[in-house]
């Protein structure tokens, strides 16, 4: 009985950190660019924040297998979205300056916010 009860713990602790790692790799990300794009770095960011494709794979995979809403699942598209924008920025670059960057980056954020808002207040 003990070994199922802490097996519903760890389950239900798992469950827990998957629903809020795709937040917390958001607000990094998001922090991260609007710190750089001041020109103040901070690797504590990159630390926490940073992403590869194959975690970002399991965390998708994750987040269908124990079927969570669309609304969990867009902090993983802002973060997909924000890492392909930086990679283009970075490998090919864009011809703006700082400020229009950073008000590009922020309209995504707030695109984003309003779409993860509806879906939650649609649920």
């Amino acid at each position: 009985m003990e070994k199922v009860v802490g097996h519903k713990y760890l389950y239900k602790s798992e469950l827990v950190l998957l629903k809020i790692i795709p937040v917390l790799l958001a607000v990094c990300y998001f922090s991260n660019t609007i710190l750089s794009l001041y020109g103040f770095e901070y690797p504590i960011f990159s630390i926490l924040g940073g992403m590869s494709i194959l975690p970002m794979i399991f965390l998708y995979l994750s987040s269908y297998v124990f079927r969570f809403c669309e609304y969990h699942r867009m902090f993983l598209h802002y973060v997909v979205f924000n890492d392909i924008f930086t990679w283009i920025d970075f490998t090919y670059g864009f011809p703006f300056d700082n400020r229009e960057l950073i008000a590009i980056h922020i309209s995504v954020a707030c695109i984003f916010l309003f779409i993860i808002l509806y879906l939650k207040l649609r649920s």
